[in-house]
């Protein structure tokens, strides 16, 4: 009787009871998922705080600025040149009247060593420094006869309003460190001045040596940072053999922008130093913006040989993202971002990237929810024909400040959303405002739509996100197969297509070859689509690829992205080659890498700048004043070369097998 009766409430109750079991399960996944997220956040901080500390070039107001964290304790630098003249700032390639001319060298990341040189109204002074813990070194040595009477200030004193007291006598200095409750000693060797406040005076004419909690002179602190050099420098040179230029250019950029911010308690690497001015509320507290896919490629490019760095700058692009589901353009201090327009979805990538090398999957469950977010916000919002337009979406302003403001729900704003921002690609193409969309489906962006449905596909399979995978894989066929409307088989090109007129934009930038990126044309197509890259009417030189084809009317302008030389653009299609294996593509490939290391070492081992953007013709960097000197991501060009000459990378990387 008992058995019939259970058999009875089984088969009437069978669908409820399976509903109850399956909302179990499920709430039961979410706690699951829930706290994995929280185990991952904990990683995350408890990495961060294991990077924010020692001594480094942390403040991102001045590179000779050497702070102790995470106490805050400040050594500041400053110059004063024979006709009375005071320097306090110090940014490698500062453009501004006067400025002092930064030639960078070596910086580990931790600050195990950094080596820079001043040149300023008379003054030319290298500065180096050793760190060992709570201990650092610091060398001011005058070159080529330079300093007479000059004069160097070391200003000892607490950033941030942390809490340590500096006493400061004659030559020597004491800080109480109340967090802790330790006192660490300093001192100055040198030609001695005079003190004021917390200011030591010394002549620029003769080295001068600041130790700091540790005891040593002219000959030891020389013997002491010869010890660093030979350990950082020369081991990397050993490493690297005939390499080692495209990798000293690509981490000392890297190390040399690497900052710490006080706003939100995070070491993180901005594009550049002199970016950072003017983006914080509080000019005291220095101020930082990461952009997006900028900040992607320097976690790439981090993933080298620094793990944390890597993962802090992924980690925290990524959690800058918007409430409307989507990683801003831009993202700073004070909830002030871009909510109108995301930028090129290469997020996936970047941290596929790093994971394939650390193998660390709580990276991967701290991030996936916002990557499966942002994946769907562009299917969502940026839709039109089955194909993604570039755009902007209208909101209510945040903080009312300038880039929340230009070009949102305009043909401008859209630009702004693909990293292009004055292409010739994008003039005169109409906006709609109702789909808050380009009237353009791109073919840049539906490539790089279609790698990151790839990899994310691939994390989801990590995760044991069977669900998410599939979703992610039909997406990324969907996307494929309409993106052939997009070739144009006469042509031997994929052409961005009007969706109000259907008729192909012929206005092609190096973006109109990430087809590569989805593994999208065939072996024959990739090779005819190569003959415009190959073109020297088109794209090739001896110095390549100009974001406008040299036979475009915008190719003189050479202002920003209308003509120039960008490094992103170069790796994009470098990895795309990567996903071919032809002998015409592989040599194109070569080639491809061995001109992008020939134009970053140009500058750099001339002057030891890496640029924003380069001149298509003479290779230059330096010649318009909007390419910053020293930016992270043209480095990408020697990161290229690297993962070219094997260093880096497996060749599964971008799209499975």
């Amino acid at each position: 009787m008992a058995k019939e009766l259970v058999d009875f409430f089984m088969r009437k109750y069978r669908r409820y009871l399976l509903v109850f079991v399956a909302i179990i399960c499920l709430g039961s996944c979410r706690k699951n998922a829930e706290i994995d997220n929280v185990s991952a956040l904990l990683e995350y901080d408890q990495m961060q705080r294991s990077i924010a500390k020692g001594w480094n070039t942390w403040d991102t107001r001045s590179v000779l600025r050497h702070v102790l964290l995470p106490y805050g304790l400040s050594v500041d630098i400053n110059l004063v040149s024979a006709d009375g003249k005071r320097a306090n700032r110090f940014f490698i390639g500062d453009r501004q009247e006067g400025a002092a001319q930064m030639r960078p060298g070596a910086h580990s990341y931790d600050g195990y060593y950094t080596d820079i040189t001043a040149s300023w109204n008379g003054l030319k002074l290298r500065v180096e420094s050793g760190a060992d813990g709570m201990s650092n070194v610091i060398m001011i040595t005058p070159l080529e006869g330079s300093g007479k009477g000059g004069k160097i200030i070391v200003s000892v004193n607490s950033l941030w309003q942390r809490a340590n007291y500096v006493t400061v006598n004659d030559h020597q200095f004491t800080v109480k460190i109340i967090a802790g409750d330790q006192q660490l000693e300093g001192e100055i060797a040198g030609a001695y001045i005079e003190t004021k406040n917390n200011e030591i005076i010394l002549s620029a004419d003769k080295p001068v040596v600041i130790h700091c909690g540790k005891t040593t002179d002219l000959q030891q602190a020389r013997r002491y940072l010869d010890d660093h050099y030979a350990n950082f420098v020369e081991a990397n040179k050993k490493k690297y053999g005939k390499n080692y230029e495209e990798y000293n250019a690509m981490q000392s950029v890297l190390a040399w922008d690497n900052i710490y911010d006080p706003t939100i308690n995070k070491v993180i690497t901005p594009v550049s130093r002199i970016w950072n001015v003017g983006w914080g509320n509080n000019p005291a507290l220095g101020g930082f913006v990461l952009f997006c896919w900028d900040t992607y490629f320097a976690s790439m490019m981090l993933s080298v040989d620094s793990k944390e760095l890597a993962y802090a700058n992924a980690v925290e692009i990524t959690r800058g993202i918007t409430e409307e589901g989507f990683i801003p353009n831009f993202y700073t201090e004070n909830n002030y971002k871009s909510r109108d327009r995301s930028q090129p979805p290469v997020g996936t990538l970047a941290i596929w990237t790093i994971y394939q090398k650390y193998q660390d999957k709580w990276f991967l469950e701290l991030l996936y929810p916002n990557l499966l977010k942002w994946n769907r916000w562009w299917d969502k919002n940026r839709k039109t024909d089955g194909l993604l337009c570039w755009g902007s979406t209208p909101y209510e302003p945040v903080t009312y400040r300038y880039w929340e403001l230009v070009g949102v729900n305009e043909t401008y704003g859209g630009a702004l959303e693909s990293g292009l921002d004055n292409s010739h690609m994008y003039d005169d193409i109409p906006f709609d405002p109702e789909r808050n969309q380009q009237r353009l489906n791109d073919v840049g962006l539906n490539s790089l739509y279609v790698m990151d449905c790839n990899l994310l596909a691939r994390i989801a399979d990590e995760l044991g996100q069977k669900k998410d995978a599939a979703e992610l894989r039909r997406r990324s066929k969907d996307y494929a197969e309409n993106m052939t409307r997009l070739w144009d088989g006469n042509d031997g090109y994929y052409y961005n297509l009007r969706t109000d007129t259907k008729e192909f934009n012929k206005r092609t930038s190096p973006t109109n070859f990430y087809p590569l990126l989805a593994k999208a044309p065939t072996n024959e197509q990739a090779e005819k689509l190569l003959q415009h890259l190959m073109n020297p009417e088109e794209y090739w030189g001896d110095w390549i690829i100009p974001a406008t084809p040299r036979n475009d009317p915008s190719f003189d302008d050479n202002t920003y992205w209308k003509g120039r030389i960008w490094a992103p653009l170069n790796f994009l299609v470098y990895l795309g080659l990567r996903n071919y294996d032809t002998p015409f593509i592989n040599d194109v490939r070569r080639q491809v890498s061995e001109k992008s290391q020939n134009l970053l070492l140009k500058s750099w081992v001339s002057d030891g700048y890496v640029f924003e953007n380069y001149n298509a013709t003479t290779g230059q960097g330096d010649d318009v004043a909007n390419s910053d000197k020293f930016y992270h991501w043209g480095a990408l060009l020697g990161y290229i070369s690297l993962i070219e000459q094997g260093y880096y990378f497996n060749n599964s990387l971008v799209n499975e097998k």
